[in-house]
């Protein structure tokens, strides 16, 4: 199995490439693709050295499996040539979430819409993954009347140039800066532009995506996404309004049988999920899980995962996994 990773220097590709060693899936070859100005950087992969070729070169190699990482304007030019010459792209850009031809998946949720006749799949938003893992084993028990969203964002969903601003902000040193204001000791409420009713693209998205994912337009959603100055993963607070009365420890056990859920809610002893410790992990975190008393059949929820792992990388990883099985 030939895989191409276009863009296999930057945070999510350097990931793409770990967790696929970890899960020592069947790779004969791994063609790194990068910017020109990286193009003979040497990686290393399973004990074999790799150069970074351009992305001409790799579409010549016809590969089974090409993993996009490289921004929505590369993918959108680059991923149907690869499909036309038979490759399935996995597309971690949003180029092709909201488009209705192609399948927006979390492997642990639907899956099963895959066929071996996809030729492009979407990888969610980074957030959206986080969110649905844990809400949408409750939505099919309870339904889900409305969800309230705040996100609390590592820099690192914004890539390198925003781990380096936070770095030298950090020790007072002045360099290039890729937020409108510092993130050094403070929160913006803003992650990605804005659009002309006031919310921001990364906000729209936890809505649209659900949408598209759940196959429901019928849930009230409302998100507020704030970039905070970590690193290590991105951390939600989620108030959700259920259609049906519920229990607590029925909430917690459906959970704790949610794949890829790991509940950590133990506050006697201050255990809850936290950037810094799920950082290098494949699960979604949640802890604080409470019952809201302000509003009838309510709770609220605290989701944490490595954006870089599940929200991104292992996602991605785990797509191919579940092609690889069905054939």
């Amino acid at each position: 199995m030939i895989i191409a990773i276009i863009g296999a220097t930057g945070l999510v590709g350097k990931e793409m490439l770990n967790v696929l060693e970890e899960k020592n899936l069947p790779v004969s070859e791994i063609i790194p693709v990068a910017s020109e100005k990286s193009v003979g950087k040497k990686i290393n992969f399973a004990n074999k050295k790799y150069f970074v070729v351009n992305i001409d070169n790799a579409l010549n190699k016809t590969p089974d499996y090409v993993l996009f990482s490289a921004g929505s304007n590369i993918s959108l030019k680059w991923a149907p040539k690869f499909a036309e010459i038979g490759s399935t792209v996995i597309d971690n850009s949003s180029a092709w979430r909201m488009d209705n031809s192609k399948k927006l998946v979390i492997p642990e949720i639907n899956g099963h819409l895959l066929n071996k006749d996809d030729r492009i799949i979407s990888n969610p938003n980074c957030s959206t993954i986080q969110m649905l893992m844990v809400i949408t084993p409750i939505h099919r028990k309870y339904g889900i009347k409305r969800t309230i969203i705040s996100t609390y964002q590592s820099v690192t969903g914004t890539g390198q140039k925003a781990i380096n601003q936070l770095e030298e902000e950090s020790i007072g040193k002045k360099g290039e800066t890729i937020y409108p204001h510092p993130i050094f000791q403070n929160a913006l409420p803003q992650c990605d532009s804005f659009d002309q009713d006031g919310y921001t693209k990364e906000e729209l998205k936890l809505v649209k995506e659900t949408y598209k994912i759940l196959d429901t337009n019928e849930i009230g959603i409302s998100a507020t996404a704030v970039r905070v100055p970590v690193i290590g993963g991105h951390s939600e607070s989620v108030n959700l309004e259920l259609k049906r009365p519920f229990e607590i420890n029925d909430i917690k056990k459906i959970l704790n049988n949610a794949p890829g859920v790991v509940v950590q809610d133990d506050p006697k002893n201050n255990s809850y999920p936290m950037p810094i410790t799920v950082k290098g992990k494949d699960d979604v975190y949640v802890g604080r899980i409470r019952r809201d008393f302000s509003c009838e059949n309510s709770l609220n929820l605290w989701i944490v995962a490595d954006n870089l792992r599940k929200g991104a990388a292992t996602n991605t990883i785990q797509i191919l996994e579940y092609l690889l099985n069905k054939k």
